[in-house]
This record gives C-alpha cells, structure tokens and sequence, in this order.
C-alpha cells in the first residue's frame, strides 16, 4: 500500500494551524487540485483526506499522537464516521448539483475552456503612460459550421448511456482511513453528458476550431515586468457550450538605455565633468518626459545622489502618486588634455599644494616660469 504523505504538508499548514487555518488552506488548494479545474483527480482525493482528518477534533488528535486517525494500532472503524458525505463538502466551495451529482452546472464546468497566455511588449514610457494594445491571439473558437455542438448540421448529440447524461461516472474505493466515494469524468463523452453520432465535418466533433484574431487591451499606466492582465471570456472556448476560458495578457517592458526601475522609482546616471562637480551648475537631465534641469550644488563627489521628485513610474493603483527618479553623479576625469590644459591643471595644482607629475617639456609648469620671469 502506498504511503500517505504527512496531512499536515499535504495542506500546507503547520502542525499547530487553528480550524481556521485549515479551512482556508483546503479551500485554496482545493480550487487548484479539483479535476473539473485541471487539476490531478489522486491529489485532490489526498487532499480531502487530509483535511477530513484535520477537520476533526477527535482524529486529529488520534493522528498527532499516534499517526493514525483511528487511534493507536489503526483500529478498526470508519474514520470519517460522522463526517457528512464528502460530495457535501465538495458542492459548498464549487456548486452545482454535487461532486458526480451530474447537474447542469458541473457537466458545462467538465468541458470549460482552458485558459490562455499571451506576451504583449511594450516601451518602458508606454508602461509610464498606458496604452491600447491590439494582441494577436491564436486560440480555439467555437466551431461556425456546429455551433460548438460537434454535431453535423442538421444533427443533434445524444444523451451518453456510459454516465446517463450526467457527465461524471463513480466510483467506490478503499484506503488507509476507509471507504471513499468518488467521481471522475466520463471517459465515453469527456464529462459532457452528450455523444455526437455524426460529428461535425468542420471540426471532426470537436465543436471548435483554432483561430487567429485580435483583442484590444488597455495596459494601463504603472505596469510592470511581468503585470499580467486578466481578459474575462478571451481564452479558449469551452466544449459544446460551456464557458470559455480567460485570457492572461502578461506584460513584458522593454528595458531602456538611460533608466533602470526600482519598483515606481527610476534611477539614471549623469555624467559631469570635473569643473561642472566642483563649481556647480544648471544640467540638463534626461527624464522620460523630456528634459529637466537639475541644480548640481558645488562640490558635488562622483557618487551622490540627486532626487527629482515625482519623475518616476506611476502607481499601478491609480490616485495619480509616482515614484522618484534618483540621479546618480559621476565625476569624469578629464583625458586627452592638450599642453596648455594641462599647464593649467598644474597651476592649479600648485595653488592648492597638491602634488602632481610634470610632464612638460622644460620640467616646470606654466605658474613656475611665469614667477622666474617676473624675477620672483
């Protein structure tokens, strides 16, 4: 027999997790693992063990101490004796006429369209400003020739006799805490309740077909690397009349020369020269909506950090705030100086008694001669 895994990291909780905590795990993780939502049917069945153990009092503490719901030596009895049906359970967090109960709602949920993905690329100023977006998509539509029934035209699907039209087959089975009703879809029609005598030539009974189109999508002002925006209906279209899908339009920004982000805020680097750092000035600054001149105070070291407020990225929430742009100051040294720079440099080397190489020619600076030739 297959070993159960620890319940509590089954769902996800730790050891002392209240009912609460509990509840809200299994309700997550059973959106994610329920078959009708793509997940894995034996999963979700350890899953609802789990948490049919945990759920109660008295086999929880049966479990802490003797790692068995039924008390030391696994004796004999149901342990989920008194629990209620698990399809009870299962119907309050997804609806429909109950987990295999067949209903209308669930056999549509058994042939929804799976979700889908697409990247849409943008300039670093389109995410500051937003933009309407035309995104090509290529995903299963409904079949025109059928109508998404999969029927050819002028025929209609039947009611399958595999599952009686209720989409779903069930079955009993044992394990470790005993017996376990459950349900899985029917392998005759898929979980749709219906088999299609003469498919629709179109579509060989798919009742869809892969096409390309367009959606129009409004990325809005603030999106980041990765944003992924939401498209109710746009996904793939559903089996024979159920839902569609959704589409997830995720956002790739292209990364800029001059700025780097920092969540709202941007950072860029200003390059100044070494009179510019020392004397202090007016300096045009690149920002992403032109330029903006920036006071650089005297002494200014290569490093510092300068602010212009509100220049960065707007908030993804809205309420018109923004993030900063932080200027990053690097002081160049100067290269390439002809004779008469460079002589200049020394002077003022000289001034501030700093000691520097003569390279001239004569071995003296400009300062030098000219206090040789005043006789000084």
């Amino acid at each position: 027999m297959k070993a159960l895994r620890d319940l509590y990291q089954i769902l996800g909780v730790p050891r002392d997790a209240s009912d609460d905590d509990i509840k809200r795990a299994y309700r997550r993780r059973a959106r994610e693992l329920h078959p009708d939502t793509g997940g894995e049917e034996e999963e979700f069945k350890e899953l609802t063990t789990a948490y049919e153990v945990l759920k109660n009092p008295a086999a929880r503490a049966n479990y802490d101490r003797y790692g068995d719901p039924r008390g030391p030596g696994g004796a004999s009895g149901d342990p989920f004796a008194g629990f209620g049906d698990v399809s009870d359970l299962i119907n309050a967090f997804f609806g429909g006429g109950g987990f295999g109960g067949g209903g209308p709602r669930q056999r549509a949920a058994s042939g929804a369209g799976r979700d889908a993905i697409v990247d849409a690329v943008v300039t670093l100023a389109e995410a500051a400003d937003g933009i309407r977006r035309d995104i090509e998509v290529t995903v299963p539509r409904n079949c025109e020739a059928c109508g998404g029934s999969g029927a050819e035209p002028g025929t209609h699907p039947v009611r399958c006799t595999t599952c009686d039209g209720n989409g779903v087959v069930q079955q009993v089975t044992r394990s470790l805490f005993g017996q376990m009703l459950t349900s899985s879809p029917c392998p005759a029609c898929r979980g749709t309740g219906e088999r299609i005598e003469t498919p629709c030539r179109a579509c060989g009974g798919e009742g869809r077909n892969s096409v390309t189109d367009f959606v129009t999508v409004d990325i809005p002002p603030g999106v980041d690397d990765g944003t992924r925006l939401r498209v109710l209906g746009r996904g793939e279209a559903g089996r024979r009349g159920a839902p569609a899908g959704d589409l997830y339009v995720r956002v790739r920004v292209r990364p800029h020369d001059v700025f780097t982000r920092d969540g709202n805020d941007l950072h860029c680097e200003l390059r100044l020269s070494m009179a510019q750092a020392a004397l202090g000035g007016d300096v045009p600054v690149t920002t992403l909506h032109g330029e903006e001149i920036l006071r650089v105070e005297p002494g200014t070291q290569s490093g510092a950090v300068l602010t212009l407020r509100r220049h960065g990225m707007p908030k993804l929430s809205g309420g018109g705030a923004r993030g900063n742009l932080y200027v990053h100051c690097r002081v160049e040294t100067p290269t390439g100086l002809d004779e008469e720079q460079a002589d200049l440099l020394r002077t003022f080397a000289e001034l501030r008694g700093e000691t520097v190489a003569d390279l001239t020619s004569s071995g003296r600076s400009i300062f030098s001669r000219l206090r040789g030739a005043f006789g000084a």
